[in-house]
C-alpha cells in the first residue's frame, strides 16, 4: 500500500512488446456439462461449445478453459478420469474436440484444458491393473498401504468430501489412498513411470493443438511417504462441515517434491512455444505453494487459489490483503484470479443482496479485470447470474449430498447456461437438463441482454476498454489507503501510462480522499455518471470507475 501523495513512486512495468500472449490475458471457463446441449440428452457437449464460441469471442476474451470432457464414469462429473487421452461419449468425439480447437483458433481464442494429475477414476485401466495384485507392472502406480495391526487404516488422514482417506481393497489386502472420493484413488507421483505417463498425456493434447493446461488440485498430488498422522486443526466437530476441516493438512498433500515434477513437466511444455499453464492451489498456506510452483522460468506460468472463491464478503482490505501477497518482482510467478467457478457459489450471491445484484455484478467484473494477473471469467458471470437454487431432490454433487445441509455445494454454480428466455430450458437443451434451469437465470439469458444497459454489454465494454490500456494488462499495481473498508483505490502503471481504478462497495456515496496526483478522464464506469468523481471527490454507491491519468 502507498500513501495517496506518493503515487508517483509506484514501480513501472515491463514493455508490452517483450511479453507472451498470456500475460494479462482473460480466460473464459467453460463447464461442458452445462454450457450448451446439441443432441437433446440434457448434457452439454463439445458441439455445444463449438456453437457457443461466437458468443465467447464476442466478449473480447483471449482464451477458453474447458473443464474435463475426458472418458469418465462421472462419480465427480469428469474430475474422475478413466482415460486421459479419450473423450467421453456424452461429450462427443476427438474429432468434435479438434473442431472446437480449430474454430477457437480461427476466432483468435487460445484453448486451455484441464489436466487432473493428483488422481484418476477407479475405472482407469491403470488402477484396475494396480489393484489386481501386489506384483503387477503397475502395482506401485497408486498409494497403497497395509492396515494397522487392528485392521484400521494406516493413519488418520481425512478426505475432502468427508470420511477417511483410505479405502480397503480385498484384491490386494491393502488400503488405497484417496484425497477426494473413494472412486478417485490417488496416483503415486513419486513413481517416475507415473510422471512419464502423465507427461505423455499432456503431450497428446498439445499435439492436437491446445495452448496449455489448468492443473487441477496440483498440491494434492504428493503425500508424506512416512504416512505420518496429520495434527488436529483445533476446529471442533460442531464448527466443522466435515472431518477434513478438523486437521492441519501437513502430510496428505503439499509436499516439496511436487516442484520437481513441475520442472519436469515444464521441460516438456517448452517444446511447444507459447503454451500457458496455471495451477489450482488450495489449502491452508496456498500462497507459498503458488510462489514455489511459479517462481522462475522452469516452472509454471501462473497459479490461483480460493481467496476470493470462498470469501463470504468483499471489501477493500480483503482485496488488498490477497493481491499484496504477490511480490511484483520480475522473477516471481504471475497470479491468476477467479471470483466464481464450478467449485464455488457464485460471487454475486455471496457478496451482494438480490436488490443490488445488477449493479454489483458490474462492479465485480470491473474489479476482476483491474487486478494484476490473468482474470478468469466463469460461464454466466458475464450475464450476472446468481447462484441457482437446486432442491435437495435434484442434487448431483457428491460433496453437497454428503455434507447436506451444512454446505451449499457446487450444483448451484453448475446449472445450465441460459441462452434464450422463451425457449424450452432457456435454450440449453431440448431434453430434460441434468440440473434444472433456475427461472431467475432464464430472465438473464443471452438474448435478453443485447441492450446497452445489460451486464453482458457492460462486460464487453469493460474488456474492450481494458485492451486499450496496456497499464491494465500488465502494469504494476499499487493500492492507496482511502481510510475506509468500502473504498478501494488502485493504480495500474506501465511506464508513462497509468489508470486509476476506484470502487465503492458501500451503499452510500463516499468521499474520495484528495490528492494532487489522482486526476484524469473517466474511461469506464459501472453505472451512469453525471460528473467525473475525481472532480466532485464523491464516488456513488455500488460503483466502480476507471480513470486514465493525465
Amino acid at each position: 500500500m502507498v500513501d495517496l501523495a506518493d503515487s508517483a513512486n509506484a514501480v513501472t512495468g515491463t514493455a508490452m512488446g517483450a511479453l507472451p500472449w498470456w500475460k494479462g490475458a482473460v480466460i473464459y471457463q467453460i463447464y461442458p456439462r452445462s454450457f450448451l446441449d446439441t443432441n437433446g440428452d440434457g448434457i452439454g457437449d463439445l458441439k455445444g461449445i463449438l456453437s457457443g464460441l461466437d458468443h465467447i469471442a464476442s466478449l473480447g476474451v483471449d482464451g477458453i478453459w474447458i473443464s474435463p470432457f475426458f472418458t469418465s464414469p462421472m462419480a465427480d462429473y469428469g474430475y474422475d478420469v478413466a482415460d486421459f487421452c479419450g473423450v467421453d461419449p456424452i461429450f462427443g468425439t476427438l474429432q468434435d474436440f479438434d473442431d472446437v480447437v480449430e474454430k477457437a483458433h480461427r476466432l483468435g481464442l487460445k484453448v486451455i484444458i484441464d489436466q487432473v494429475y493428483s488422481h484418476t477414476s477407479d475405472h482407469h485401466d491403470w488402477f484396475i491393473e494396480s489393484r489386481s495384485s501386489r506384483d503387477n507392472p503397475r502395482a506401485d502406480w497408486y498409494v497403497w498401504a497395509d492396515p494397522k495391526a487392528d485392521g484400521s487404516p494406516p493413519n488418520n488422514w481425512q478426505s475432502v468430501f468427508g470420511g477417511p482417506s483410505w479405502e480397503w481393497d480385498a484384491r490386494r489386502g491393502q488400503y488405497y489412498f484417496h484425497n477426494f472420493l473413494k472412486e478417485q484413488p490417488d496416483l503415486n507421483l513419486y513413481n517416475e513411470e507415473v510422471q512419464d505417463a502423465l507427461i505423455a498425456a499432456g503431450r497428446f493434447w498439445l499435439e492436437r493443438g491446445v495452448d496449455g493446461f489448468r492443473l487441477d488440485a496440483l498440491n494434492f498430488s504428493m503425500h508424506d511417504r512416512s504416512l505420518r498422522d496429520n495434527p488436529p486443526s483445533g476446529v471442533s466437530a460442531h464448527e466443522a462441515t466435515r472431518p477434513f476441516d478438523m486437521q492441519i493438512h501437513k502430510y496428505n498433500m503439499s509436499q516439496p517434491e511436487i516442484v520437481g515434477f513441475i520442472e519436469k513437466f515444464r521441460a516438456m511444455l517448452d517444446a511447444y512455444p507459447g503454451t500457458f499453464t496455471v495451477a489450482e492451489v488450495g489449502g491452508p498456506n496456498p500462497i507459498e505453494e503458488m510462489k514455489a510452483f511459479t517462481t522462475g522460468d522452469q516452472r509454471l506460468n501462473s497459479a490461483y487459489n480460493f481467496d476470493f472463491l470462498y470469501a463470504p464478503n468483499l471489501n477493500a482490505p480483503r482485496v488488498m490483503q490477497s493481491a499484496n501477497l504477490w511480490d511484483q518482482s520480475a522473477d516471481e510467478g504471475w497470479p491468476s484470479w477467479a471470483f466464481s467457478n464450478h467449485d464455488a457459489p457464485r460471487a454475486v450471491t455471496r457478496w451482494a443482496s438480490p436488490a443490488h445484484r445488477d449493479e454489483m455484478s458490474r462492479l465485480y467484473m470491473m474489479l476482476l479485470l483491474t487486478l494484476r494477473g490473468n482474470p478468469i471469467i466463469y460461464q454466466g458471470e458475464e450475464l450476472g447470474l446468481p447462484q441457482a437454487h437446486v432442491p435437495f431432490s435434484h442434487l448431483k454433487d457428491p460433496e453437497a449430498i454428503m455434507n447436506w445441509p451444512k454446505t451449499l455445494g457446487r450444483d448451484g454454480a453448475r446449472t445450465p447456461m441460459p441462452w434464450q428466455q422463451a425457449e424450452k430450458h432457456a435454450g440449453f437443451s431440448s431434453g430434460e437438463p441434468w440440473l434444472p434451469v433456475d427461472p431467475e437465470h432464464a430472465k438473464l439469458a443471452v438474448d435478453q441482454q443485447q441492450g446497452n444497459d445489460s451486464v453482458l454489454r457492460f462486460t464487453k465494454d469493460a474488456l474492450a476498454t481494458r485492451k486499450r490500456h496496456d497499464a491494465l494488462l500488465t502494469g504494476q499495481m499499487s493500492f492507496f489507503d482511502a481510510g475506509s473498508n468500502d473504498i478501494l483505490i488502485i493504480e495500474r502503471k506501465l511506464q508513462d501510462q497509468a489508470v486509476f481504478a476506484l470502487f465503492n462497495f458501500g451503499h452510500a456515496a463516499m468521499q474520495i480522499p484528495s490528492a494532487p496526483s489522482l486526476s484524469g478522464d473517466v474511461v469506464l464506469s459501472s453505472r451512469p455518471l453525471k460528473e467525473n468523481p475525481l472532480s466532485t471527490k464523491v464516488l456513488p454507491p455500488r460503483s466502480g470507475v476507471w480513470v486514465r491519468a493525465i
